[in-house]
C-alpha cells in the first residue's frame, strides 16, 4: 500500500508539472495558451532564422527576399540560383502543408494532441539540420540541401501556428507584426476631436497591441541567442532548440503514458 500510495504521489507530481506544457499543444485553446505557444515558436523561429544567415549564408524564415531575389536572379539569368530559389520556395510550401496535413489527421484521429505532431516532426527536423551540419560542415552538398531544409522547418511552424491561433497570428517573420503595431500606434495616437457627433471613436486594441510588442520582442531574443549560439557552437546551436520543440509536442505522449502506467487495476 505504501508503495502504491508513493506512485500515485509521483504521478501526481508529474501530471501537475507536464500540464502547464501540455496545455500549449492542447485541442482546446484558450487566449493564454495561444500566447504562450506563439511566444516559444517565435523565440525559436528568431534563433534559426538568425543561425540560418550565419551557417548557410541566407534568411530562411520569409519567402518575400527569396522570391525577390529569384526574379532578380531570372533577369540575370543565373539559373542555378533560380533553381535554388524555387526549392527554397517549394520547400517552405511543402511545410506548411505538411502542417495542415498533420493537424487535420490528428483532429479526426487523436483529437486531444493535434497540435502536437507538427512541434515532433519540426523538432525532428530541427535536430536533423543541427547533427547534419556537425557531421557534414562544409561539404556543398549539405550546404545545399540546408536552406531547402530551414524552409520546410520554417513553413512548418508558421502554418501550425497560423492553424492554432485561427490565422491571427505569426512567428516566423515579422512584417505582419511590425505594421500591425504600427496600426495600433495610429489608433493610440489618434485625437477623436468631435467624434463623439460624428458617432464615430477610434480605439486602439491595447492587448493586442502588448501581444504584438511581445511576439516582436522575442523573436528578437531569439535571434540575438540563436546568433551568439551558432558563432559559439555552431551547428550543434539547432539541437536545444529541437530539444525545446520536442518537449512541446511530446507532453501529450508522456501525459497518456503516465495515466495509463499508474491506472489503479479494475
Amino acid at each position: 500500500m505504501k508503495r502504491q500510495a508513493m506512485a500515485a504521489a509521483r504521478r501526481r507530481a508529474l501530471l501537475r508539472a507536464i500540464r502547464p506544457v501540455r496545455r500549449l499543444v492542447a485541442a482546446g485553446r484558450s487566449e493564454a495558451t495561444d500566447r504562450q505557444l506563439a511566444r516559444a515558436l517565435a523565440f525559436v523561429a528568431g534563433a534559426v532564422n538568425a543561425g540560418g544567415l550565419l551557417t548557410v549564408g541566407q534568411y530562411t524564415a520569409h519567402m518575400s527576399g527569396v522570391i525577390s531575389s529569384l526574379a532578380e536572379h531570372a533577369v540575370l539569368g543565373a539559373w542555378v540560383l533560380v533553381g535554388a530559389g524555387v526549392a527554397a520556395l517549394f520547400s517552405f510550401t511543402a511545410g506548411a502543408a505538411a502542417s495542415a496535413m498533420l493537424i487535420n489527421w490528428a483532429r479526426r484521429h487523436r483529437g486531444s494532441s493535434q497540435y502536437a505532431l507538427p512541434l515532433l516532426l519540426e523538432a525532428a527536423l530541427l535536430a536533423l539540420f543541427g547533427t547534419a551540419g556537425l557531421m557534414l560542415e562544409g561539404d556543398p552538398r549539405f550546404m545545399a540541401a540546408a536552406v531547402p531544409l530551414l524552409c520546410l522547418i520554417m513553413g512548418l511552424q508558421n502554418a501550425t501556428i497560423t492553424k492554432v491561433s485561427g490565422a491571427r497570428m505569426r512567428t516566423t517573420h515579422m512584417t505582419g507584426v511590425v505594421t500591425d503595431i504600427g496600426i495600433e500606434l495610429g489608433k493610440l495616437t489618434y485625437r477623436n476631436r468631435g467624434s463623439a457627433k460624428a458617432g464615430y471613436r477610434v480605439m486602439a486594441d491595447r492587448a493586442k497591441l502588448r501581444l504584438l510588442a511581445s511576439l516582436l520582442g522575442v523573436f528578437l531574443l531569439g535571434g540575438v541567442v540563436g546568433a551568439l549560439g551558432f558563432t559559439a557552437f555552431g551547428f550543434a546551436a539547432a539541437l536545444p532548440l529541437a530539444a525545446l520543440l520536442a518537449l512541446l509536442g511530446s507532453t501529450p505522449a508522456v501525459e497518456a503514458a503516465l495515466v495509463r502506467k499508474f491506472r489503479p487495476p479494475f
